[in-house]
């Protein structure tokens, strides 16, 4: 007989969960097992602004909803009035996406779209705060650590900067020091964060000092402390970073082959200009990331989309979207094109691209041809492991959101309900071996999305 070891039987446990079309408390154990072994990694991404679902992850068709049914739809797509002939939905493997999803449609077969959201706000602070913490804010203030934090202390603890979040909040109110993001404003911010320490002691005396601290953890007393182990834990990531490797890595600036080939790759120019660009940030994710740097890495990849009038919408809205999406290809491109510790996968197979904004605009223009604040949404989560595919939809009168069935992904309007930050996020700690709802979200997961196919 063939023996059939852990990782076998694992696999075969999820087959059977997904063939049988339920996902109990033993498939999701196997799935997060079998995740736990792989090990993932997390890129969020940030849309500053709140992004127009109907140019990107959530469009419709512009004959049914043009200028001339908006009367009875309460939806106009607008895209008569956008330049360069971009008057339709492009539907790459079968799924349909807006004029200004760029580059990222080569990925479609492998994202995981959530529509008919519900962020239970417009407002922009709440917004964005409710969608990183997964939880809804007392008034602007967030509440709870940030869903990156939780992923971060799950794998991060082996990494020297488990939790890095680059120009965007992130919050750490339960979880273990070591989760905490390094923050940083820009890569330049960043970089005189991880800048090499002054010498200030004589040569061989840092040595000295390191082994002194090391051996005083070590000892029985210390060992049964969780306040030193933590400390060690911090001073040993603190010696690492200040070491000048982190430093190396993330200068793009430098005059070396090895970051020349990285800004030709990721397409942005060696002065102040490329580095404050969404392709420097997302090279810095792709550095962190398979460099053992960071196991999750958040940012802001697009910005100044709180377009209300109506030049504004037609001119910038849409290419500033996609210069997110964009950005985000480059980064799926150079993951995918790297092999996973010699296990014939990708980077990209073990890591997880989120794309998310606080909102997005009206399904209406306004009298001044623009949109304003549109409490639905949709996220997209790319690689990583989850099943592909569109999951939810908003309603066809007036892009309401709509209850999901769980379980199947489909709109249920008797045992559904209606998706929301916290479903993403607790769909993303069973993916990563969180087994009940540490969290304390208290919803589940979109089960539908962690089966294999």
């Amino acid at each position: 007989m063939n023996r059939i070891n852990r990782r076998q039987l694992l696999k075969g446990a999820l087959g059977v969960s997904a063939a049988g079309g339920f996902l109990g408390t033993l498939g999701r154990a196997a799935h997060a097992q079998a995740l736990a072994e792989s090990h993932t990694y997390y890129v969020f991404c940030y849309f500053g602004g709140g992004w127009d679902t109907l140019l990107g992850l959530d469009p419709r068709d512009p004959v049914q909803f043009g200028a001339q049914n908006m009367r009875s739809t309460r939806i106009h797509t607008g895209y008569e009035l956008l330049p360069g002939n971009r008057t339709r939905i492009i539907t790459p493997f079968g799924t349909d996406f807006g004029p200004f999803i760029g580059n990222l449609q080569r990925y479609a077969d492998r994202m995981a779209i959530v529509r008919g959201m519900s962020m239970e706000t417009v407002s922009h602070g709440t917004g964005m705060r409710r969608f990183i913490t997964g939880r809804q804010p007392n008034g602007e203030v967030a509440r709870g650590s940030s869903g990156a934090t939780w992923l971060a202390s799950k794998w991060g603890r082996s990494q020297i900067v488990p939790n890095l979040a680059l120009n965007i909040e992130s919050y750490n109110v339960d979880q273990p020091t070591y989760a905490s993001a390094l923050r940083a404003s820009g890569i330049g911010d960043l970089l005189q964060s991880v800048a090499p320490a002054d010498r200030d002691l004589r040569a061989g005396q840092r040595g000295i000092l390191d082994r002194f601290l090391a051996s005083e953890a070590n000892c029985e007393a210390a060992k049964r402390s969780d306040m030193l182990q933590t400390a060690e834990t911090s001073r040993r990531s603190a010696r690492e970073i200040s070491s000048g490797r982190l430093a190396a890595q993330f200068d793009f600036l430098a005059q070396n082959a090895e970051m020349e080939a990285l800004r030709g790759q990721f397409r942005f120019s060696r002065d102040d200009d490329g580095l404050r660009s969404a392709n420097a940030r997302v090279a810095l994710a792709g550095q962190a990331i398979t460099n053992g740097v960071s196991r999750v890495v958040s940012m802001a990849v697009a910005g100044g989309l709180d377009t209300h009038n109506g030049t504004q919408w037609v001119n910038d809205q849409g290419p500033r979207q996609m210069s997110g999406f964009n950005a985000m290809a480059l980064l799926a491109d150079y993951l995918d094109a790297r092999e996973y510790r010699n296990t014939g996968t990708t980077w990209l197979d073990h890591t997880v691209i989120m794309a998310f904004s606080e909102f997005c605009r009206t399904p209406l223009l306004n009298g001044s041809s623009g949109r304003d604040h549109h409490i639905t949404n949709a996220c997209m989560l790319l690689g990583g492991g989850l099943k592909a595919g569109v999951y939810g939809r908003s309603s066809d009168v007036a892009l309401r959101p709509q209850p999901m069935n769980l379980t199947t992904g489909e709109v249920d309007e008797v045992n559904g309900v209606i998706p929301k930050p916290e479903h993403i996020y607790q769909t993303l700690l069973y993916h990563a071996g969180f087994q009940r709802d540490d969290a304390n979200f208290g919803v589940g997961p979109i089960d539908a999305m962690l089966r294999r196919s």
